[in-house]
This record gives structure tokens, C-alpha cells and sequence, in this order.
């Protein structure tokens, strides 16, 4: 699948036929998506081939949020302006259709690049995520999340990480000048 494309839920995007094996994820999808979008409380993209627009691979939904300082581990805290709150951007949902296996990480991915441009633009110390199982959490520190303090549910990753791993390195330059 080379011809990936990721944008906004659209009316033709067909959520009625995703199925990702989490009820929770397949009806939200299906039923609360577009008022979430509608009332500006989560941004939802969704990744689908170009050569089928319409059906959806998966989907991944984005907020705005602000993370405790007093949470984080002390190496990350020291880093930070002693506020004591800092903005963030929530990843709230992400889910792949389960006729699409190993496309989460592709979704991740996108969604980690789209709020690494948006933090240029509108300031995110940190992308957090909630996780609802084991699986969950294992897929989320297997890309480098870290863990809150206190709250073993709640992950985040530094915009550090995600520029350092995102942003691509200029080519080497020739030590000759000829």
C-alpha cells in the first residue's frame, strides 16, 4: 500500500463498514466522530488508499491539552519553564481496521508528523496518549512513549523526540570545496 493519503473525516468516508475488533473505537467511528468534529472537540483523520477513497484503513483523532509539570519525571521537568501547566496534543483515539494488519504504526506515524507541523505553528511541548489495554500500552512504548509519573494509563512523548525522529537530516557535506 505505497498510495496512502490521509485527510479530515469526510461525508464519503465509510464508517459504517470499519471494524477494528474494539467496539468502543468501531462506534465512536460510526456514531460520535463527525459531532466531535462538528463541535470542535477532537480533529479525526482518517488513512485510506487513493486508489479506494472511501474506505477507511484507519483513523486517529487529535485535541488540544495540557499536561500537570508536577507529573512528569524529573528529567523531563527539568527541562521545561516551571509552569505549571504546558501545552500538549492528545492523540484520543487511534485505531486500524483489522482487515489492514501492521497499518498502526503508518497511523502513529502520521499523526506524530501532523502535530510535529502543527507545533511549529501553535505550541505542543508533548503528544499524550490515554491507552485502554495492555496492547495498547505495549504498542505505544514500543514507539517510544514514556510513562507519567503517577498516572500508568497516561503516556506521553516529548516534541523533541518526534522532531528528532521525524525531521529528515541534511545530506552530509563533501570536506572538498571542488
Amino acid at each position: 500500500m505505497s498510495n496512502l493519503v490521509s485527510s479530515s473525516l469526510a461525508p464519503y468516508h465509510a464508517r459504517s463498514s470499519f471494524r477494528c475488533g474494539v467496539p468502543e473505537l468501531d462506534e465512536y467511528l460510526q456514531r460520535q466522530a463527525s459531532q466531535d468534529v462538528r463541535r470542535n472537540v477532537a480533529a479525526v483523520y482518517v488513512l485510506a488508499d487513493q486508489s479506494r477513497p472511501s474506505e477507511i484503513i484507519g483513523y486517529y483523532t487529535l485535541s488540544s491539552y495540557a499536561i500537570e509539570t508536577a507529573g512528569l519525571p524529573d528529567q523531563f521537568q527539568r527541562k521545561l519553564p516551571r509552569y505549571p501547566l504546558i501545552p500538549a496534543t492528545l492523540i484520543g483515539r487511534l485505531a486500524r481496521d483489522a482487515r489492514f494488519p501492521g497499518m498502526g504504526s503508518q497511523l502513529l506515524a502520521d499523526a506524530l508528523q501532523r502535530i510535529l507541523n502543527h507545533s511549529r505553528e501553535i505550541g505542543s511541548a508533548a503528544v499524550v496518549v490515554d491507552v485502554k489495554n495492555d496492547a495498547a500500552r505495549r504498542f505505544y512504548l514500543k514507539h517510544g512513549f514514556l510513562s507519567f509519573r503517577e498516572v500508568s494509563k497516561r503516556l506521553f512523548l516529548p516534541i523533541k523526540t518526534v522532531a528528532a525522529v521525524l525531521t529528515p537530516k541534511p545530506a552530509p557535506q563533501s570536506p572538498c570545496n571542488g
